[in-house]
């Protein structure tokens, strides 16, 4: 653990990850926990809780976060030859220098050429409008199919949530559930328009949500789950 003049990390397990610390006025104890989507670890301690204390707490500590990030997700290089997944499959990273820029999906293959250096961020850059063009599309039609309006679809990349929907009708996705299976985004789509209906988690609510989508979504529920935390490991180093 190194706590020096730039951001704390701790080194272990073969990986070296962030280290926040958070002081809470309500916090009893010290708390640690391990970000599967990106590995940090996270102290949290009472407001006036001696640091050094804490830090050698959470040294002590060490055998419990290095098993925790053993358990993270690999990590996903977006590389040629390699293989990402898009919209529950992988895909094979096509790439060659001498062709054109432009991203293009064909069967299971991304094929795209241009600058090896600049390779991985237009691919995101593909994934990020194409999410934007299914959830806007599948989000508007969801919405005629229950009776309500929509205002503004947008995508982001959010920590806490694969959605949300605001009072006023504007409803906003993770982008990453477009690498998910279509299923599962179509789950998404529906609990949000439900929102449209209840602003709230009831029994109603719910019942929304099954009527819109047409069955269940515990299935899909299960599966962001078990596997929502590795779609943030894409292009991500380890």
């Amino acid at each position: 653990m190194s706590t020096g003049s730039s951001e704390p990390v701790f080194a272990g397990g073969g990986r070296i990850r962030p280290l926040t610390i958070k002081r809470m006025a309500q916090a009893r104890a010290l708390r640690l926990a391990v970000d599967p989507r990106d590995g940090t670890v996270r102290l949290t301690m009472p407001k006036r809780a001696a640091l050094g204390h804490a830090l050698a707490w959470v040294e002590s500590k060490r055998g419990w976060i290095e098993a925790a990030l053993a358990r993270l997700p690999a990590t996903v290089p977006i590389e040629p030859g390699g293989a990402v997944p898009f919209e529950g499959h992988l895909r094979q990273i096509d790439w060659q220098e001498g062709r054109p820029r432009a991203v293009r999906l064909e069967e299971d293959r991304f094929i795209l050429g241009g600058p090896r250096e600049t390779m991985a961020a237009r691919l995101i850059r593909w994934m990020r409008s194409e999410a934007l063009v299914r959830l806007d599309a599948e989000t508007r039609a969801m919405a005629a199919k229950a009776g309500v309006s929509i205002a503004r679809v947008a995508i982001g990349d959010p920590r806490s949530r694969w959605g949300s929907c605001s009072s006023a009708g504007d409803i906003r996705y993770s982008w990453r559930l477009v690498l998910a299976p279509v299923a599962v985004r179509e789950a998404t789509v529906a609990h949000e328009v439900a929102h449209r209906l209840h602003m709230d988690h009831s029994p109603a609510f719910h019942a929304a949500v099954c009527k819109l989508l047409g069955r269940d979504p515990a299935t899909e529920r299960a599966w962001l789950r078990a596997n929502g935390a590795a779609l943030y490991w894409l292009g991500r180093e380890g």
